[in-house]
C-alpha cells in the first residue's frame, strides 16, 4: 500500500506521479478505497462506493498510460456529488424519493472520464440540496473531519468531507446558494463557484435554474484550476488555461471588503470570523493590494426578489420528484411558499433581478475583487437542526450563511479561501467575489494567498494522530 502522504498529494501531483510512472492508477485507487473503508464509517461522506468498477477503470488507465496516453487526470480517483448522473446509478439527491436510475452519464462525469479520472463513488448531500448542512433521513448525518461532532456544511458536504479527510483528492460539487463555498469554509478547502454556465449542467439544466453551477472541491488552488480546465466549456472571455491563471501573479488589485449582513438577515459575525477577515485584509495589504471598505448595494426592496425566486425554484424542483410522499416533512414545507409566485410574478422578479445584478455590478467599477465572510461562524454542531421545522431551519440558515446567494443570483464567480484556524483548530475562511467571467483573477489572487499562508498540507486531527510515530 502507498504511503498515506500520497493521499494528500492532490490532484495535480497524483496525476504527475502516474504520468512519471512512479505510482500506478491501481495503487492510487486501492489507497483511496482503503481510506474510505477505514474512515468513512464515522464520516459518512459516501452514499455509494464502486470498488470493482473503480479498480477496473484504474487498470484501464494503467494500460492507457503504458500505451503513451497523456491526459490531465489519467488514473486519479475522484468522487461525484449525488446530484449528477452516473449511468446505471440512482441520482438520489439525498432522498429516498427518487427511484429511477440514470441511463447515461451527466456531461461533467463524461468530461471527468474523458480526462482519465477514475470515479470511486458518490458523495452525500442533504435532501434535494436544500440546507447548508449535510443530514437527511435517507443518508444520516455526514460529519466534519476536523471535528466529527460538527457539520462539514452543505449541500456539497459529502464531497467536502471526502476531500478534507484525504479519501479522494477532488470531488464534484454544486452551488445554488453557497453549496460549494459553505462546505469549503467548514472543511478548510478551496471552493470555487465558477461563472454561471461555465461548466455544463446537462442533463440537469432541464430544471430551468439559473442559480446552480457545477464545480469541484479540492485542497489547493492549483488543483481547482486543473479541475476547472477539465470541466469548463471553452470561452473566448475566459483564461486560456485556468492552471496558467493560478500560476500567474495577480498584480496590484483594488479589493473591497464588506463584513455587513445583507438586508433582511439577522446575525452577527463571530469574533474569530471577524478576525480572519481582518487578518486576510492585512495580508492582502502586505502583498501590495489596495484594500478598502465597500458597501454592497443590496436593500430591503431587493429581499422579495431573492426570496421569491428562491422559493419558486424550490417549488418547481421539488414538484418534479417522483415519490413526493417519501420526502421529509421539512422538504415538503419548503415547497409551499413557491406556489404563491405565479408565472407572471416570476417574470417580473427576473426582470428586477437583472436590475439588481447591474446595481451590484457597480461595486466592481472601482474594485477588482470583493471580500466578504462565507459563514457568520465556524462549522456548527452536527444535528443542530435535527427535528426542527422548515421555518425555524430556514431562518437559522439565513443567519449563518447569508453572504453567498447574491452571487448565485448575479452568476459571477466567487470562492471560499481558507483563512487560518480557530484557537481549537477549526477552519476559517473568507469569500472572494470576482467580476463576471473573471475566475482567472480569483485563482491568481487565491494562489498568492495560499503561497503566503499555506493551508493544503495541514491535516485533520485524526490523520495527524495516526501519522505520529508510536
Amino acid at each position: 500500500m502507498l504511503d498515506s502522504d500520497v493521499a494528500w498529494a492532490g490532484v495535480a501531483s497524483q496525476a504527475e506521479l502516474v504520468r512519471r510512472r512512479e505510482v500506478s492508477s491501481r495503487e492510487l485507487v486501492e489507497l483511496s478505497l482503503a481510506r474510505i473503508e477505514r474512515l468513512d464509517g464515522e464520516l459518512n461522506a459516501f452514499g455509494a462506493v464502486y470498488p470493482e468498477r473503480a479498480l477496473a477503470e484504474a487498470d484501464a488507465a494503467d494500460r492507457r498510460r503504458t500505451a503513451g496516453e497523456e491526459l490531465p487526470l489519467l488514473g486519479v480517483p475522484v468522487a461525484v456529488k449525488d446530484e449528477m448522473d452516473i449511468a446505471g446509478e440512482i441520482t438520489s439527491r439525498g432522498t429516498g424519493a427518487i427511484a429511477t436510475a440514470a441511463t447515461e452519464d451527466s456531461e461533467v462525469v463524461r468530461r471527468l472520464r474523458r480526462a482519465g479520472a477514475v470515479i470511486v463513488g458518490k458523495t452525500t448531500m442533504p435532501e434535494i440540496g436544500l440546507w447548508p448542512f449535510t443530514e437527511s433521513v435517507t443518508w444520516g448525518i455526514t460529519r466534519n473531519p476536523w471535528d466529527v461532532e460538527r457539520t462539514p456544511g452543505g449541500s456539497s458536504g459529502g464531497s467536502a468531507a471526502a476531500v478534507a479527510a484525504g479519501l479522494v483528492p477532488a470531488a464534484l460539487a454544486a452551488d445554488g446558494a453557497g453549496s460549494i463555498r459553505i462546505p469549503a469554509a467548514c472543511c478548510g478547502l478551496f471552493g470555487l463557484k465558477p461563472q454561471l454556465d461555465r461548466v455544463p449542467r446537462a442533463p440537469h439544466d432541464a430544471d430551468g435554474s439559473h442559480w446552480i453551477v457545477f464545480g469541484a472541491l479540492t485542497r489547493s488552488v492549483l488543483d481547482s484550476a486543473l479541475m476547472l480546465d477539465v470541466l469548463a466549456d471553452s470561452d473566448a472571455g475566459a483564461a486560456a488555461s485556468f492552471v496558467d491563471a493560478a500560476r500567474a501573479e495577480p498584480g496590484a488589485l483594488r479589493i473591497g471588503v464588506s463584513a455587513s449582513f445583507p438586508r433582511g438577515t439577522l446575525g452577527r459575525l463571530a469574533p474569530d470570523v471577524a478576525r480572519a477577515l481582518d487578518d486576510t485584509a492585512a495580508l492582502l495589504r502586505s502583498l501590495g493590494h489596495l484594500v478598502v471598505e465597500r458597501d454592497i448595494p443590496f436593500g430591503f426592496k431587493d429581499v422579495p426578489v431573492i426570496l421569491g425566486l428562491l422559493f419558486r425554484g424550490m417549488h418547481d424542483f421539488i414538484g418534479e420528484i417522483e415519490r413526493q410522499e417519501r420526502l421529509e416533512r421539512r422538504t415538503r414545507a419548503m415547497a409551499r411558499p413557491g406556489a404563491l409566485v405565479p408565472d407572471g410574478t416570476l417574470a417580473r422578479l427576473r426582470e428586477r433581478e437583472r436590475g439588481l445584478a447591474a446595481r451590484l455590478g457597480r461595486v466592481f467599477d472601482d474594485c477588482d475583487v470583493l471580500m466578504t465572510p462565507v459563514l457568520a461562524s465556524r462549522a456548527v454542531r452536527a444535528g443542530l437542526m435535527e427535528g426542527r421545522g422548515a421555518t425555524v431551519t430556514y431562518l437559522w440558515a439565513a443567519g449563518w450563511v447569508p453572504f453567498n446567494v447574491l452571487w448565485n443570483s448575479t452568476g459571477q464567480p466567487a470562492a471560499s479561501v481558507p483563512a487560518g484556524f480557530t484557537d481549537d483548530g477549526l477552519p476559517l475562511a473568507v469569500q472572494l467575489v470576482g467580476r463576471p467571467r473573471d475566475e482567472a483573477t480569483l485563482l491568481s489572487l487565491a494562489a498568492q494567498l495560499e503561497a503566503a499562508r499555506p493551508w493544503a498540507q495541514r491535516r485533520p486531527p485524526a490523520e495527524r494522530a495516526q501519522a505520529q510515530p508510536s
